[in-house]
């Protein structure tokens, strides 16, 4: 099940709506532009215990490290969805041209929530990511899946040996 908890960019918990379609999940979202985030949370966690569903992913609204309030928000996220169920994985998306402004949102995030995993997505292009092994070495924090492409099956599981050979090449 996932949670277009995005409730703010336009039409993102349409394109949400249309990813759960594509793949045949079911989405939890708001009919009301602008609700509260972490209510939409709330709802996709309640939804999901009372359907005997174990996964839950949330889409939150892309946000700056340095925007204190935002950040304020992701941790309500956490804290209403626990009070459901434990929360069992947290996923920073970084993108691979970031660079290394990667490592101080790795940073933020992790305080603000405990990061568990990052995905790093546009592997597909030019950008290597190597940002990432600074984050692993800093934080501790490994990557668990890379996006390869924009399709449903882009999305595969981190191969480290293949990830330094690409590095290195």
């Amino acid at each position: 099940l996932m949670g277009a908890a995005d409730t703010f960019r336009a039409a993102a918990a349409e394109q949400l709506g249309t990813w759960g379609e594509r793949v045949g999940v079911e989405v939890v979202r708001s009919e009301r532009e602008g609700a509260d985030p972490a209510s939409v949370a709330f709802d996709a966690a309640y939804q999901a215990a009372a359907q005997g569903v174990d996964v839950v992913l949330v889409d939150t609204a892309g946000r700056l490290q340095n925007k204190a309030g935002l950040m304020d928000e992701l941790g309500k996220i956490k804290r209403v969805m626990e009070k459901v169920a434990p929360v069992g994985e947290i996923l920073l998306v970084l993108d691979a041209t970031t660079g290394q402004n990667g490592m101080r949102q790795a940073q933020v995030f992790s305080e603000a929530v405990g990061v568990t995993g990052i995905v790093l997505t546009k592997l597909d292009g030019t950008a290597k990511g190597g940002i990432v092994v600074t984050v692993q070495r800093e934080l501790g924090v490994p990557v668990k899946l890379v996006g390869l492409g924009e399709g449903a099956d882009d999305l595969a599981p981190f191969d480290p040996e293949g990830f330094v050979d690409a590095l290195l090449a």
